[in-house]
Parts: structure tokens; C-alpha cells; sequence
């Protein structure tokens, strides 16, 4: 059976600080025929920029890959690529099936009419008949909530309401393929799980092939069996997504030790500050899955002198602000601490995968010396063994850590 997605050196090229205008077939040969020796040995400028350059890759149906990497790798433009939104430079990419393109949810929302019309409108914009929405009809309203509120016009909506039902539409879908960017990150803790657990009903569809882009790495393990690493337009690496994740962050996220020095917007006396903070599993490794526990490492700029106390409060936090768990050490004597770092191990973490913002408070003396929020982040990866025990991070966890020893500077 040939590949439902086949990508053979794919490439798109943008020319930077130039308006190019459309011009009839006339205008090219015009061009042509007035600047031969140009038109022919300098074809382009050399500010152009490659945002896919060769990408060759196949997809087998029924099967979904995740495409990670930084901003400005090339992702998005690959997914309008294979939607026909906009044309490459160069290659070709063969799609063997009906597309549904969820690339940026909420396009197409009229303002002016109302919640009911803009489902018609925004279902047919994405490929569904008049049939397939009114069959579906009661789904979408009953998935995004928004009932009450059905025949107002949507200029009346909040943001997140206008999303939620946006994304209602779109998950009802029934493609053969699905190119899907960044559409997780939408509405509010719990509206996100619920958007995770449709998303997982719809990889579990075999007849579905999906592509799914997403800075949410927990959501691409989950989902994903493979995966792609797009940088600078070309691919790093493809193939299992753990291995293709683990590639990923090694180089861009901090999965492990941050220096503090660069975090913006830090308060208190500046007496004492940290220097790094380091946060790994219990085999000090930087992959942190869901149920592991932690072993985190404080690094201060300077001892204590013989008569201070340290207490080290951290705080974890979800994209959305929403608390995770907290740890504070409590009171440690300059007599006990002979260096300038502390660690701290944790019980079972036992959270949903997730992506953690750290924040942390350094008291001298019971004074604020140093503070900052989102000083730190790392992925909680999943294991496939998360139960229905599994705190779904609807309120702060407590989780049992002590202060295993005192580290020499």
C-alpha cells in the first residue's frame, strides 16, 4: 500500500523585505526578455529565506506523527504546504485521501451572525456538507458549551468562547487526513482536557491519518508514535517520538539546569541570591516522566555566614498559571549548610503529563532576597502507566519531599 502522505524534497523560499506584486504571464516574459543574463544566473536575492529547504518524509495510513521544533522552524508552513494554502518553491508532496486542516482554529468566524450560523459557516469553510453538520449539530454545541448562548451573535462572545466553539467545529471532523497545528492551547485547564481526550479518541480512529504540530511535548509523546524535528527548515531528526523529543529538548529546553542570571523581572533584597537551579529525575537524568520523582539541585551565589538561615520555597505551575505542588524546605542553618547548594528529593510526582513553569522565593533570615516566576521549565512526560489515581491538576498536590543533603560549593 503506497504512503497517504508522500513529501519528496519539499521546499519554500520567502523573499524578505520586498512586496512582490502579482503580474499577468506577459509581465514574466517581459522580464525575461529585457533581463536574460539576471532572470537566468541571479534568479533570486540573497536575503531570501528558506523556511523548508528538501524535506522528503512518508506517512502511512492510519498512522500520527508529531512535528516539533523551535519557532520559526518551518512547521507551520510545511502543514499550509500540504493544506494548499500556499504553493513550494521547489519538490512535491502527494496526499492520497480527503484533508481537513485544523491551522488556525476560529478562521472564518463571522462576527456579525450568530453562534448557530458561524457553526454552518466554519464547517463548510473546513470541507464539512450542510448534512455532516446538521447530523453532527448537537455534538459540536454540546462539546464547546457555549448552549446558552447560541443565538447571540458571536461579536457578544469572549475570547474563550469564540475558540471553544471553534474548536468544537473543528473536532468534528471526518477526514482521512488531518493536519492539525497548535489547537491544544486553547480555552481553559479543563477545556484543554477535554480537547486532549477528544484528541485521543481521534487518534484511536485507524481510519484517520493525522499530522500533528504542537510546542505541547507531553501531548505529542501521548499521541504520536512518530515523530518529526524541523529546524531552520530542514529536518534533525525522524523516527520514534520519545527518541525525537529527548533530541529535541536536549538542545532547546531546559530539561535540567538553568543559570538564573538570565531570568528577567527577579525581586527581593539581593542580599543572597540563587545561582542555578537544576532540576532532574531520581537516576539524574534529564527526561522526567509523569510518575518519576525528583531530585532538585539550589545553587547559591554566595555561602551563608555562620549565624543566617536559609528557607527555599518552589512553586510549580501549569502553562495556565493553575498550581501543580509546592515544596519549602523550612528552615536550614548556615551550621548544617557547609556549601552553597541544596538538594531536594520528592516523592512520586503521580500528575498528568504536563509542562511545568517553576517559580521560586529565597528567604534570608525570614527577609525575600531573591525571587522570580517561570525561572525554570521542563516537560512531565507520559509512561502509559498513568491510572484513574492520577491527579488531574484541579488543585495544588502535595508532594512529600525532604532535603536529602548539603553539597559542597
Amino acid at each position: 500500500m503506497p504512503p497517504i502522505i508522500e513529501v519528496t524534497r519539499l521546499s519554500k523560499t520567502y523573499r524578505l523585505g520586498e512586496r512582490v506584486s502579482y503580474h499577468a504571464l506577459r509581465d514574466s516574459f517581459t522580464h525575461l526578455l529585457r533581463h536574460p543574463l539576471k532572470t537566468l544566473f541571479n534568479p533570486r536575492p540573497a536575503d531570501d529565506l528558506w523556511a523548508l529547504r528538501d524535506i522528503s518524509f512518508a506517512v502511512q495510513p492510519g498512522e500520527v506523527m508529531g512535528i516539533i521544533g523551535p519557532n520559526g522552524a518551518g512547521k507551520s508552513t510545511l502543514l499550509k504546504i500540504l493544506s494548499r494554502i500556499t504553493l513550494p518553491t521547489s519538490g512535491r508532496a502527494v496526499l492520497r485521501g480527503r484533508i481537513a486542516s485544523l491551522l488556525e482554529v476560529g478562521t472564518g468566524f463571522h462576527q456579525e451572525l450568530t453562534g448557530r450560523e458561524n457553526i454552518y459557516l466554519n464547517g463548510a469553510i473546513l470541507g464539512m456538507t450542510k448534512k455532516e453538520i446538521s447530523r453532527k449539530f448537537a455534538q459540536i454545541v454540546e462539546f464547546s458549551g457555549v448552549k446558552p448562548f447560541l443565538d447571540t451573535p458571536v461579536k457578544h462572545y469572549s475570547s474563550g468562547m469564540r475558540v471553544r466553539l471553534a474548536f468544537a467545529v473543528a473536532a468534528h471532523l471526518d477526514p482521512e487526513i488531518l493536519l492539525i497545528d497548535e489547537v491544544l492551547a486553547v480555552g481553559d485547564a479543563e477545556f484543554q482536557k477535554k480537547c486532549l481526550h477528544k484528541m485521543e479518541d481521534i487518534v484511536k480512529d485507524s481510519r484517520r491519518t493525522i499530522l500533528f504540530v504542537s510546542h505541547n511535548l507531553p501531548a505529542v509523546v501521548q499521541l504520536c508514535a512518530r515523530s518529526i524535528y524541523l529546524e531552520g527548515g530542514r529536518i534533525k531528526a525522524i523516527g520514534s517520538t520519545p527518541e525525537v523529543v529527548n533530541r529535541y529538548t536536549t538542545k532547546y529546553i531546559s530539561q535540567g539546569k538553568v543559570a538564573l542570571a538570565v531570568v528577567s523581572g527577579r525581586r527581593g533584597s539581593g542580599s543572597l541570591r540563587l545561582k542555578s537551579l537544576a532540576i532532574r529525575n531520581q537516576n539524574n537524568q534529564s527526561e522526567i516522566h509523569s510518575l518519576d520523582r525528583l531530585l532538585i539541585t539550589a545553587e547559591l551565589d554566595k555561602s551563608l555566614t555562620s549565624q543566617q538561615h536559609l528557607r527555599l520555597v518552589l512553586g510549580f505551575y501549569d502553562p495556565l498559571g493553575v498550581g501543580l505542588f509546592r515544596l519549602d524546605t523550612g528552615s536550614l542553618s548556615a551550621a548544617k549548610l557547609k556549601g552553597k547548594k541544596v538538594f531536594i528529593s520528592t516523592g512520586i510526582l503521580n500528575l498528568t503529563p504536563v509542562e511545568c513553569w517553576v517559580n521560586y522565593s529565597l528567604f534570608i533570615d525570614g527577609i525575600l532576597t531573591d525571587h522570580a516566576k517561570k525561572a525554570a521549565r521542563f516537560s512531565l512526560l507520559p509512561t502509559g502507566q498513568e491510572s484513574e489515581t492520577t491527579n488531574h491538576q484541579f488543585a495544588t498536590t502535595i508532594i512529600d519531599h525532604q532535603v536529602i543533603s548539603y553539597g559542597q560549593s
